[in-house]
């Protein structure tokens, strides 16, 4: 482990896909704030759409999201007619006395496995947002799937919904691996379902894939970036496990012995990261790579990309609508979360109420600083004087977080010239920590969070 890794690698900070991030959301933003704000967005304003389903049909040991198990149907179709009466109150709100049909530019169905919805019920809310909303011609319409659960009759209904992109949870094809995060899905299985996909015509396929699992070794992670390859995902992710026991018990399952250290960790990230780049993947942020063709590399090229709580996004739309429980939504006054358990979700909607638990209405500051964090974070560079005065603010007014970077910037990992930060190119890993110089709410903050690399 070089010096610089030493001093870095192992700093806990968010992932910053969003900014305040989630730990600092509050109870403050209820019901009525949000009502208030749906009432506030202007009638034109284009939005996206996320719906959560927190279901799984096991658990994996590795999952940091927000979901539970699920043996039977019954619990999911039960969810899903409560998440119609949520989409009738939010369209309620938001058509207003002129009964409008707000436009929509991208859904994304999210969990937990959104797959595991029976048939009838993913076509009844994909009509029931397609009758509530006004789709533009230009919506991209995503969800997140499980190889495990794609079957013929899965990726008809995907096809007849209007999906047009899906991400596929692989993480690692090493069936050691797989026993150890509890996910056994051989390459042949995610093959066939990748074939079914493109067979009715989702042709735009992610694949996500992780790094610092237990028992990965520069052999298998190598391995399971050739099979990757040979599959041609437009778009793959190379997350870093964060482990979070504290947080998700079911973490507890994994031995921390069999997890690589933090040196092995950035072998296994540099080694998969070299071998997508070599194979013709452009690498775009902190963790993600596209085709050149494919519309994020685009989106790279052209300053436009976005980060949202989906991580990297080509999602331009600036009102992000969350659906279901413990969804988060990302408006132009603020953040806003769901009920984090599935009862209170589904009490306040039968009692006609909007379902937010929390979050957090946002100041110019806040608005200016997440600007910054966003730029770091995508384009590695922000110009911080620009923002500043966009939002009225001093030219000394970011002075405490560029004083922040002075470590890095004396390391060679960033720079500071004409009122632009850039992150060099040995500092990207690192990226995370750079966007933290400008994170108001870190040191007061008493969350935990995984490692920068």
């Amino acid at each position: 482990m070089t010096q610089l890794d030493q001093r870095y690698a192992t700093r806990t900070v968010p992932r910053y896909t969003s900014y305040p991030t989630a730990p600092h959301f509050h109870a403050g933003i209820n019901a009525a704030v949000y009502g208030g704000w749906l009432d506030g967005i202007d009638a034109g304003t284009p939005l996206s759409l996320y719906l959560h389903v927190p279901y799984c049909r096991t658990i994996c040991t590795y999952c940091g999201c927000h979901t539970k198990g699920a043996r039977k149907d019954e619990p999911v179709i039960a969810y899903a007619d409560t998440l119609l009466r949520e989409i009738d109150l939010v369209a309620d709100r938001l058509a207003g006395p002129a009964g409008l049909r707000r436009p929509v530019v991208h859904i994304h169905w999210g969990g937990g496995t959104p797959s595991l919805l029976p048939r009838d019920n993913l076509l009844a809310l994909a009509e029931r947002l397609r009758t509530r909303f006004d789709f533009t011609a230009e919506i991209e319409h995503a969800i997140e799937l499980d190889p495990r659960t794609v079957t013929p009759e899965l990726a008809d209904t995907l096809a007849t919904i209007g999906i047009t992109r899906a991400s596929l949870g692989v993480q690692d094809f090493d069936p050691v691996v797989q026993k150890a995060i509890g996910r056994i899905q051989p390459f042949e299985q995610v093959e066939r379902s990748v074939a079914l996909l493109r067979g009715v015509g989702i042709t735009a396929l992610n694949f996500d894939l992780m790094y610092g699992l237990p028992h990965q070794s520069l052999a298998t992670i190598d391995e399971t970036v050739r099979l990757t390859r040979q599959l041609a995902p437009g778009r793959i992710a190379l997350f870093g496990y964060a482990h979070v026991p504290w947080f998700k018990k079911h973490q507890r399952l994994i031995k921390e012995a069999d997890l690589p250290g933090v040196e092995e960790r950035i072998a296994l990230a540099d080694s998969a990261r070299a071998a997508l780049r070599e194979a013709g993947y452009t690498a775009i942020g902190l963790d993600h790579f596209a085709l050149p063709d494919d519309s994020m590399a685009i989106a790279l090229a052209a300053g436009t990309l976005r980060r949202n709580f989906q991580g990297y996004t080509t999602d331009t739309a600036d009102t992000l609508i969350g659906l279901g429980c413990s969804s988060i939504g990302r408006l132009p006054q603020g953040y806003c979360q769901n009920q984090p358990d599935i009862g209170g979700w589904r009490r306040s909607i039968e009692a006609g109420e909007l379902p937010v638990a929390k979050g957090i209405a946002l100041d110019d500051d806040d608005r200016a600083r997440a600007d910054i964090i966003e730029r770091l974070m995508t384009d590695h560079e922000a110009d911080v004087l620009a923002i500043a005065k966009r939002f009225g603010f001093p030219p000394s007014h970011f002075d405490a977080s560029i004083a922040a970077l002075a470590e890095m910037i004396a390391d060679g990992l960033a720079t500071f010239e004409g009122g632009v930060v850039r992150i060099t190119e040995p500092g990207q890993r690192y990226a995370r920590v750079a966007a933290a110089a400008f994170d108001a709410y870190l040191a007061a903050g008493a969350a935990r969070h995984s490692i920068a690399v």
